[in-house]
């Protein structure tokens, strides 16, 4: 190729990471080998849209490509612009691996006019001439210089992630993009609320959905197979990409997806944040406090919630690990008491008892809550388990019972 056409081409390449992609960066195709990257028209959607706005967090669906496309963005990115950091995070060292790997194999495809030399290139870096680099990582490695593209892949699956991003955020400020990807994993994760504010307005991501049917190679008799193969429940998460639950949940999409947009962060925290109150007893309504207790060492959390009898409305919560059953019961008797002498409806376990013993015959609260044997305390059996998970089901569902907290709500996302 002739200098005049090989500058013509760079020229355009630089301007158009769409043009560089579909003309110059191969991918290895599972049947047919080494192909060139011919995007489908939702990939240059995406690619147009990462490229024009400066946060972005994308919901895809499986084997959309949406990766491989990374890949190829973040090769664009050093090629073209100087002394650029692309940072990729992922789940764990594997995937960071081939990512990387993936990006080296573009790269060497390209024509040699193409090709900036490499300084530097191991399994979690490529450093070229241009100054620029790429660093792939699982999250929580090291993340303290500036970046100029952050790129999570997978970021609903990722551990502590809300710890990783309060960490490489402020690794932004001085200009940085960011592009969150992931298949969705319910709705007790960070990428959901970054994903949800972003739809409500409420962040200033940009939201990028792509359905299976944008794939060329999906068809309706495809999917027909496809279905009954994977189950509904797989079938919603990883194709229609529906927010459920971690795992085989009790409640059903619709329910959790309301209960979150119902939350309420208008609370008074109290107790070094252990209880949250949102509405004050209101005179001549009646309230129940439901208590679970723990050995409050760190492990399992001793939790009650108070209820407005009237309507449903849960008005405080209490969730502690670190909190002794003696405390505990000293802390339910006093809002209790503040609640208009409420309920109070203790789990009859083991540590149950001693939590009774405790409120009836140290405290003297009276107004505990006993069954037909004038038994105090409610016992939890296999005969009546299926029972009360019916009338806390209907209950949710018809919104006769209303949460305030993010906390229940985590709770119920992970029940199963």
């Amino acid at each position: 190729m002739k200098k005049e056409r090989i500058l013509e081409e760079l020229e355009k390449c630089s301007k158009d990471p769409i043009y560089f992609i579909t003309n110059y960066v191969k991918i290895v195709h599972p049947i047919r080998g080494i192909v060139p990257f011919s995007l489908y028209n939702f990939q240059k959607r995406i690619v147009t849209e990462i490229d024009g706005h400066r946060f972005n967090v994308i919901k895809k669906f499986r084997q959309a490509g949406v990766t491989t496309i990374m890949c190829a963005y973040s090769l664009w990115k050093i090629i073209f612009e100087h002394n650029k950091l692309v940072m990729v995070v992922s789940i764990g060292d594997r995937e960071s691996t081939t990512f990387l790997t993936r990006v080296v194999g573009m790269y060497d495809d390209l024509p040699s006019w193409m090709q900036p030399k490499v300084k530097e290139k191991n399994k979690h870096n490529l450093i070229l001439t241009t100054g620029s680099r790429i660093r792939s990582q699982p999250a929580g490695a090291g993340r303290s210089e500036a970046v100029s593209l952050l790129i999570v892949d997978e970021a609903a699956f990722i551990d502590r992630m809300r710890e990783f991003w309060a960490a490489v955020y402020p690794t932004l400020s001085t200009g940085g993009d960011a592009v969150l990807l992931s298949t969705v994993n319910g709705m007790s994760n960070l990428y959901y609320e970054l994903y949800n504010g972003a739809v409500k307005g409420q962040n200033t991501f940009n939201v990028i959905d792509i359905h299976w049917k944008e794939h060329p190679e999906y068809t309706e008799e495809w999917a027909e197979e496809m279905r009954p193969a994977l189950g509904e429940r797989m079938w919603r998460q990883e194709y229609e990409c529906a927010f459920l639950g971690t795992g085989e949940n009790f409640l059903d999409t619709h329910t959790l997806t309301v209960l979150n947009d119902n939350i309420n962060k208008d609370y008074v925290s109290m107790a070094s944040d252990y209880l949250r109150v949102w509405k004050p007893p209101e005179q001549y309504h009646t309230y129940v406090l439901c208590a679970d207790p723990s050995f409050g060492r760190g492990r399992d959390h001793s939790a009650f919630h108070i209820l407005n009898l009237y309507n449903g409305e849960q008005v405080a919560e209490f969730y502690s690990n670190k909190t002794s059953i003696k405390d505990f019961a000293k802390i339910i008797k006093d809002e209790a008491t503040k609640y208009n002498t409420a309920y109070v409806v203790v789990e009859r376990n083991n540590l149950g008892i001693a939590l009774i013993q405790e409120l009836w015959d140290n405290l003297e609260y009276d107004n505990l809550w006993a069954d037909e044997k004038n038994d105090i305390g409610i016992l939890v059996n296999a005969k009546n388990r299926e029972i009360i998970l019916s009338h806390l089901e209907e209950g949710l569902r018809t919104a006769k019972f209303r949460v305030n907290s993010e906390r229940t709500l985590m709770e119920l996302n992970t029940f199963i």
